[in-house]
C-alpha cells in the first residue's frame, strides 16, 4: 500500500518510528522499472524550536518546503557533497521532518541518495508515484523490541538537542 499524505501529517517522532520497515520505492528509466528498499534507519527533526532542524533559522529558499504541507520530499545538499532525503511531517508551517538515513543495503543518507540518483529534482515533490519516488507499506510488522533509539548523528552544533534520542534503527533480528 502506498502511504498517503495523511501518514506524514503526524508528529515527526511518530513518523520516524513508523517508517521503519516501510519501503522507499523509486521508478526510473523508460522501462519504468521499480526498485524498493526497506527503511532501517531514520532521524526526526521536530520543528523550528529544534536546535538541529534546518527550520531553526526560519523560512528560507532552502527550507520553504520543510515549512510546507506534510507528505512532500525535502531534499537538501550538505557538506558540499551529499544529498539528504527527508519527508516533511506534522502540519503546514511546522518545519518538521524525518531524514531517511538508511534503506536496503545502504547505510548512511549520502550513500542512499547517491545509489538511487536522488538529488534536488525531487525536492518539494509529493511523496507519491507521480513523483517517481514514494514510500510503501508492504505489511512488514516491526515489533517494539526490534527498534533502537539513539541520539542523532552529526548535529554537534545543536547544543542540548544533540543528545535527544531522535534517531531510530531497525534491529536486524
Amino acid at each position: 500500500m502506498i502511504l498517503p499524505a495523511e501518514f506524514f501529517a503526524r508528529h515527526a517522532l511518530t513518523v520516524a518510528r513508523q517508517l521503519l520497515g516501510k519501503y522507499v520505492v523509486l521508478r526510473r528509466g523508460e522501462q519504468q522499472a521499480e526498485q524498493a528498499f526497506q527503511i532501517h534507519e531514520t532521524e526526526a527533526y521536530i520543528g523550528a524550536h529544534d536546535g538541529a532542524c534546518h527550520g531553526r533559522f526560519g523560512v528560507t529558499r532552502r527550507t520553504a518546503v520543510l515549512f510546507g504541507p506534510p507528505g512532500h520530499w525535502y531534499v537538501h545538499f550538505t557538506y558540499g557533497m551529499h544529498w539528504m532525503l527527508n519527508v516533511v511531517t506534522d502540519r503546514d508551517g511546522a518545519a518538521s521532518g524525518v531524514l531517511i538515513r538508511g534503506a536496503g543495503p545502504f547505510r548512511g543518507p549520502g550513500r542512499l541518495t547517491k545509489a538511487l540518483g536522488i538529488d534536488k529534482r525531487f525536492n518539494a515533490l509529493p511523496i507519491a508515484p507521480e513523483s517517481q519516488l514514494w514510500i510503501e507499506d508492504r505489511g512488514h510488522a516491526v515489533r517494539r523490541g526490534h527498534v533502537r533509539r539513539t541520539p542523532r548523528i552529526g548535529v554537534d552544533y545543536a547544543g542540548d538537542w544533540k543528545h535527544k534520542p531522535y534517531r531510530f534503527l531497525l534491529n536486524q533480528r
